[in-house]
């Protein structure tokens, strides 16, 4: 026992001298220890080696890992969690704050699992213990499967790959974009429907996370309905296709390929898209949204009527610039 080091352990107050006398009183052979063979480290065990110390022994049975020293340490975790004297949820989270910075490409489960904590608690160490920016972009599941933290890049790939090979399979374009063939198959779906195959919450801020009222005020006050510039009519003045001709050319321009692979026509895509809901639904939305919110809403709405309008006149004079004059 003179060759072993003391353990790297999770535990914050080391050993716990009651618990290592229960274990010398014990009769009967104790379960072998657990050390790293390329540094003679105790990795579990440190109580079972006291114990054996006061009992006058010499030798302890060992059982050898290989690996590197922060495995090691996960290791150790794990044991400890598993058997023998309990970490305290203290220890545990420490533990995890340990291993989201030698292992930060294991998934928030692969962690919870080794440390007996949630995911969610887990996830809760990572962003008091890492900066966001120097995480990796993908990350190791319980399964050992590598999964993008956001797969926006794998769609792209996998969108860019399926417009060149159309009939490529599920799997033949996963393995080239790093995505799982359910995504890929999503992808090819939205391709097929004329829709951004990246979604919509990798592109905007999360639901909650609105423009502060102030900036919005502010904006308002900048740019108010009455002075606002228009080409169509006075703000609130509507000029548009029959619903039935609108939605027909909205079903062409889906299918647009200069659209739908170029950022500033899927983004045009993506508010002509949010325009047909409301052309759909717009009796039901009037009859049930919250009275007290209907004058605000009202605003709201004549602010995006004048900017539409003003879209609307914008580019049919550039579509007349570019359209060759008569004979």
């Amino acid at each position: 026992m003179e060759l072993l080091l003391p353990a790297d352990s999770p535990r914050i107050g080391g050993e716990i001298s009651s618990h290592v006398q229960t274990l010398t009183e014990t009769a009967g052979i104790l379960p072998p220890i657990t050390v790293h063979r390329s540094t003679m480290r105790i990795i579990d065990g440190m109580h079972r080696v006291r114990s054996a110390i006061l009992r006058g022994e010499h030798t302890i049975r060992v059982n050898f890992f290989d690996g590197t020293e922060q495995d090691a340490f996960v290791l150790g975790v794990r044991l400890n969690v598993g058997h023998g004297l309990p970490l305290t949820l203290a220890e545990r989270r420490s533990a995890a704050a340990r291993i989201v910075v030698s292992h930060p490409q294991w998934s928030d489960r692969a962690i919870a699992s080794a440390t007996g904590l949630s995911p969610k608690t887990v996830g809760e160490v990572r962003k008091r213990t890492v900066d966001a920016a120097h995480q990796p972009l993908v990350r190791v599941g319980r399964d050992g499967r590598a999964r993008p933290l956001n797969s926006e890049h794998g769609r792209r790939l996998a969108a860019e790959y399926l417009s060149a090979n159309p009939a490529g399979s599920l799997r033949e374009v996963a393995k080239f974009a790093g995505i799982s063939p359910e995504t890929v198959r999503d992808v090819r779906e939205k391709l097929r429907r004329g829709q951004d195959p990246v979604l919509v919450r990798h592109k905007f801020p999360a639901a909650g996370k609105s423009v502060p009222r102030d900036t919005r005020r502010e904006a308002g006050d900048a740019n108010t309905r009455k002075d606002r510039p228009t080409r169509n009519g006075p703000p609130g003045t509507l000029h548009h296709l029959p619903p039935k001709a609108g939605r027909q050319a909205l079903a062409i321009l889906r299918k647009d390929p200069s659209l739908r692979f170029t950022e500033a026509g899927r983004f045009m895509l993506r508010l002509l898209d949010a325009q047909s809901l409301y052309a759909n639904r717009h009796e039901q939305l009037i009859d049930t949204l919250p009275e007290h919110a209907l004058t605000a809403l009202s605003e709201a709405a004549r602010e995006c009527a004048a900017t539409w309008s003003e879209l609307a006149g914008r580019l049919e004079e550039r579509s007349q610039r570019a359209s060759p004059a008569p004979r």
